[in-house]
This record gives C-alpha cells, sequence and structure tokens, in this order.
C-alpha cells in the first residue's frame, strides 16, 4: 500500500487541533451553559478542560510511540484487541464524521442569520441543506487533492479566528461590569461541575490531530509540542471570551441567545462587531467541518490496512497521496446525515462514543506500558501515571452516565456491530497479538508465539527516528540467536556456534571450532564483566556473520572470573578486516547504553533480542 506523504509541521498540528475545538462549544454552548450555571460558567469551563488534558496527554504519549494513520483506533487496536479497536476506528469515524456535519449545518445556519440581518432575507431548510452539501463537497475536494493545502487553509482560517478572538478579548476587556458576576456560585458546585460534563466535548476534538500522525514531521516533537499548546491557548481563550460575554451582557438576554459572543460584541462594537464575531464563527465551523474530514478519514483507511475492512477504503491516491476512496465515503455519510438525519439529536450519541474513545486511551496507556514490551518507546510519557489515567477513565465513566439511555443503547449498539463484523470478516484476517495478550503472557507464564506487533512498533520507531539501516542492521535483522538456559562452559558454546556458521558460511565445522579455542587461548574474549566477543578469520572471499548469544545463567571463560551473559560473535574472511572492526565499534557503542545489560536480560524471546539491537541508538554507518 501507498504510504501517506509527511507534509505536516507544527503549525499545522497547532490549526488543526484548536480548529476542532473552536466551533459551537464557544460561539453556541455557553448561553445554554449559562442558563444552567450562571456566572459560574467560566469555572465550568475550566474543569472541562482540565478533565481533558490526561486525555491530551496519553494521546500524545501514544502517538510518539505509534505516529501511524488512525490515530485513537491504532493505539487501541495494538494495545486491546481487534475487537476494541474495530469499535474504535468505527465509533470515531461516526463521531468525527457526523460532529463535522453537525459543524456544516451549523455554519449554513450562521451564513442565515447573517443574511437576514444584513439582506432581510429568510432561506428556508432546504437553502440551508443546499449550503451545507456544497460546503461538504468542497471540503471533501480539498481534502483529495492535498493534505497540505488542507492544513495551509486550517492554518490561516485558525490565524485570523484567534485574531478575531484575541480582539475581542482586548475591546470588551473595558465593557465587563462586576455587577454580573454577583451571585457566582449561587447554583452551587454540583450545578458547575454537571455543566463541565456538559461542555466537556467542547474540547474533545483536540486529540484528534493525532489520526494524520504518519503525516507529520518530526512527530515526536510536533505532536506532543502541538497538542499542548493547542490545549493551552484554547484554554485561554475559552476563559477569557466568556469572562468577557458574561461580564457584558445581561443574564437573561444571554440565555436565550443562539449566538452569544455575537451577542456580547454588539455590546461594546454595535452592529459590526455583531457581524465581525458570527463571520470568526462561521468561520471556526469552517476548520471544525475541515479538519473532522481530514481526520476521520483516517480511521477507515487504517482498519482496512489491517485487515478489518475492504482493501477498497485503504487506497491512496498515486498522485495526491491522500486517502481518496476513505474521503468520499466519510464525505459521502456527512452529506446523507445533512440531509436525512436529526444530525442535533445524534451529536449527543457521538459525543458519548467519543469519551467512551477517551476511556480507552487512558487503558491503552496503562496496558502498553504493563505489557513491558521493548519496541514501545514513546520520546513523551505522560505525567502522573498511573494516577491521572485512573482519574480520567472513572471520571469519563461518570460522564456517560449522566448522558442519558438512548447514546448508551447506541453505544451499546456500535459494540455488537464491531464484534459481529470481527466474526464474520476480520477474524480470518487478523493472526496480531495485543499488548493485552503480553500481559496475559506474563503473569500465565506462557510464550506467545506471535511477535507481529513487537517487530511492527520497531519498524515504526526506526521510521519515526529517521533512522537509515546499515550492514550491521542488516547483518543483526537475519542472525541466528541462541538463547541458553542452564549454566554452559566456553567449549560447549563454542561448538555449536561453530555448527551454525559453518551451515551459514559454507565452510568446515571442527575447523571454525580449533578457530574459536586458539582466539581464546591468544588472547581472552572476554571485553568486560558478563560480556564476550569472540571473532575468528575464517577462510574465503567476501564472508561476514554475526551470531548473539543470550545465557541467562552465564558462560563459563577460561581467565574469567564473572560469568558471561551477553555474545556478540563475529566471523568474517581477510578482505572483509575493515568491516570487521566497524562492526567491533557498533557492538561497543551498544553495550555502553544505558541499561543495556538489564535489557537484554530481560528481553521475552530472540525477536525481542533482535529489536534490542535495531533500536539502539549507536550511530549509522553510511558509507
Amino acid at each position: 500500500m501507498t504510504k501517506l506523504r509527511k507534509q505536516l509541521d507544527l503549525l499545522d498540528v497547532f490549526s488543526i487541533a484548536t480548529g476542532a475545538m473552536i466551533s459551537s462549544g464557544l460561539f453556541i454552548l455557553p448561553a445554554i451553559a449559562f442558563a444552567r450555571t450562571g456566572p459560574a460558567v467560566i469555572l465550568s469551563y475550566l474543569f472541562a478542560s482540565l478533565l481533558v488534558f490526561p486525555s491530551v496527554l496519553s494521546k500524545a504519549e501514544l502517538a510518539t510511540a505509534m505516529p501511524r494513520a488512525g490515530g485513537t483506533y491504532f493505539f487501541v487496536e495494538r494495545s486491546l484487541g481487534s475487537v476494541c479497536g474495530l469499535f474504535t476506528g468505527l465509533a470515531g469515524w461516526f463521531s468525527l464524521a457526523l460532529k463535522s456535519a453537525f459543524a456544516v449545518v451549523g455554519m449554513a445556519v450562521l451564513i442565515e442569520v447573517v443574511v437576514q440581518s444584513v439582506f432581510a432575507v429568510q432561506l428556508s431548510d432546504w437553502h440551508l441543506k443546499a449550503i451545507a452539501v456544497l460546503c461538504c463537497i468542497t471540503f471533501t475536494g480539498l481534502n483529495i487533492v492535498s493534505v497540505k493545502h488542507t492544513s495551509r487553509f486550517q492554518v490561516v482560517l485558525v490565524t485570523v479566528l484567534l485574531g478575531i478572538l484575541l480582539l475581542f478579548v482586548f475591546l470588551g476587556s473595558g465593557s465587563v461590569q462586576a455587577v454580573r458576576f454577583r451571585g457566582f456560585m449561587h447554583r452551587g458546585w454540583l450545578t458547575v461541575l454537571a455543566t463541565a460534563g456538559m461542555v466537556f466535548v467542547s474540547f474533545g476534538g483536540l486529540t484528534k490531530v493525532a489520526s494524520v500522525a504518519e503525516e507529520v514531521r518530526r512527530p515526536s516533537r510536533n505532536l506532543p509540542l502541538g497538542m499542548v499548546l493547542a490545549w493551552f491557548v484554547v484554554t485561554a481563550f475559552y476563559v477569557a471570551v466568556i469572562i468577557i460575554v458574561v461580564g457584558v451582557t445581561d443574564g437573561q438576554e444571554l440565555s436565550a441567545s443562539y449566538l452569544p459572543v455575537s451577542l456580547a460584541a454588539s455590546k461594546f462594537a454595535g452592529t459590526a462587531g455583531y457581524a465581525i464575531l458570527a463571520l470568526a464563527a462561521i468561520a471556526a465551523f469552517v476548520t471544525t467541518a475541515n479538519g473532522g474530514i481530514l481526520a476521520a478519514s483516517r480511521s477507515p483507511m487504517a482498519m482496512s490496512a489491517d485487515g478489518l475492512l475492504p482493501p477498497l477504503l485503504g487506497r491512496v491516491n498515486e498522485r495526491f497521496k491522500t486517502p481518496h476512496v476513505s474521503i468520499l465515503l466519510t464525505g459521502g455519510f456527512m452529506i446523507m446525515a445533512i440531509i436525512l438525519l436529526d444530525i442535533k439529536s445524534l451529536v449527543k450519541t457521538a459525543s458519548t462514543l467519543k469519551i467512551v474513545m477517551f476511556i480507552l486511551t487512558n487503558v491503552s496507556v496503562i496496558v502498553m506500558r504493563e505489557s513491558k514490551i521493548q519496541s514501545y518507546r514513546p520520546k513523551f510519557r505522560s505525567l502522573l501515571y498511573p494516577y491521572a489515567h485512573i482519574f480520567a477513565i472513572v471520571a469519563y465513566t461518570a460522564l456517560i452516565v449522566d448522558m442519558g439511555w438512548i447514546p448508551l443503547t447506541v453505544s451499546a449498539s456500535f459494540i455488537g456491530l464491531s464484534a459481529v463484523w470481527y466474526l464474520l470478516y476480520a477474524s480470518r484476517r487478523v493472526t496480531r497479538a495485543s499488548a493485552a495478550m503480553h500481559i496475559v503472557e506474563r503473569v500465565t507464564d506462557r510464550e506467545l508465539k506471535s511477535v507481529t506487533l513487537e517487530n511492527e512498533l520497531r519498524d515504526i520507531l526506526l521510521e519515526r527516528d529517521e533512522v537509515t539501516e546499515d550492514r550491521f542492521d542488516r547483518l543483526i535483522r537475519e542472525c541466528e540467536i541462541l538463547d541458553l538456559h542452564g549454566r554452559h562452559d566456553a567449549e560447549q558454546v563454542f561448538r555449536e556456534l561453530s555448527k551454525i556458521l559453518a551451515r551459514r558460511l559454507d565452510t568446515d565445522e571442527f575447523v571454525l571450532f580449533e578457530k574459536f579455542l586458539h582466539r581464546e587461548a591468544e588472547a581472552g574474549t572476554v571485553v568486560q564483566p558478563g560480556l564476550a566477543i569472540p571473532h575468528i578469520v575464517v577462510e574465503g572471499e567476501k564472508k561476514f556473520d554475526v551470531l548473539l548469544v543470550r545465557a541467562i545463567d552465564g558462560i563459563s571463560f577460561p581467565h574469567a572470573p564473572d560469568p558471561v551473559r551477553i555474545m556478540f560473535v563475529l566471523a568474517g574472511s581477510r578482505d572483509e578486516r575493515n568491516y570487521h572492526l566497524r562492526a567491533l565499534m557498533a557492538i561497543a557503542q551498544i553495550a555502553q547504553e544505558k541499561n543495556f545489560e538489564r535489557q537484554w536480560l530481560s528481553a521475552r524471546n530472540i525477536e525481542g533480542i533482535r529489536n534490542l539491537i535495531l533500536l539502539s541508538g549507536r550511530s549509522r554507518d553510511t558509507n
């Protein structure tokens, strides 16, 4: 399958994440929240922001360890298994696509408000739906043509939007009246916290940028930094804007408003302020819809690549390097939802599914860490592990219970649909063992036969860190590894090594054995306590091989007081003498890495040993 092109930088990540949060949550929802909570709605938004932060950190950790298209789907599938992954992928796609459709409809409604106030023209429902469908077609086409063009469009819109909001805060701060905050907490803390649960989904779009992680340059830096910056900036704007809205607007008028921010702007900037903030709201809905299509379309593509959905959905356009089939599916679903469905009633269900995915994201971090897979190496690690993650899981569960029985029923139906589809279609196509199975393996002391996940994570890390494999890496990928248990002496091991090398280098086993003994007698090959590097010259030309030996209980070497548990064995012809020295230098760098011996001994199998060497931070030989 054609890979997606890395085209997104820090500014793109920040803009996609920011644009996903600033829409109805800022331009419409404050009025509804104020009606429930009063001036303390400011605290509700602040608490909602703090509540989403553990998931921001969890997503950032998982995205730096596994920067792959699909985001939450990919993380959950690798950590909890295919059934959970299938549910997450379908639910994530449905949730994002539906919320993007809602954003397009909201944009059309705002256009109607502007047209009505400026031109005194009333648009019909079909006019609004036609505008929404046209916008949806435009965004779909833009996403197909270029991710970079899509992200640039997003950057421009987010920049303009933040500029307008900054101007709103600056101009409105002088008109804030302290009297409007009287009785700040008269509804009580329980109401504030319940309202925080309601507005929580306003911040939910922040983490969807992880869906395009595969297309981000330097993901180890740009993903966590972009997400945390977006969280901080948007939180600051939410709190500041809502303070202005509450501080300049009459409470009863605010509670009844459909455009509370525009209403507040009209109080200190007149009709022009109202119109400008209405246009800003339209821009906000555009960023949400545009970024939503971008992120949602990656889930079907990732599931297709893993064999959970038909291969057609995984196709990448050769010219534009975008998953055009998946984008068309997403855009088509949005158009159908706009025309046929009552989107407002379904958005609550989408919010419930989003919260379920937040729970699975935090569970995934716990599972990945506790699996002890060596090739799980995030560049960013979420703070306060595991306490913040457990707190988030409990808090999100409470939010779901408060959503009502209809969203819960629909969410349960998604789980059932995922299980049925897995049994009928995907079960025969997926053999990968999840990280959860590695925990089961460790608890039950039974070794898994599958090493697909470890090797996949290894290759993802090599790509993430832009490691160009050299000859030593290729030798390690193809070498044989002896994993010895029980105490051995060096002569026993040399006999076994000679058999293997004789077969691999097409030479005489007994000659090799004598060379090993002679080399050891001439000069000991134990270079430091616990580490030996036996190396011999063999007859012939263009011959070179590496063997690895792990001896858990140790190998006794003559004149070495400590047992040897790590062996790198080198054998090469005379014309490979120069490379022989380079290989010794590579081994020296590997052996000096922090905690190398502990990781070597704790590797769960020979593939874990191989991956430990391949993932080392040594300097690669580019010659």
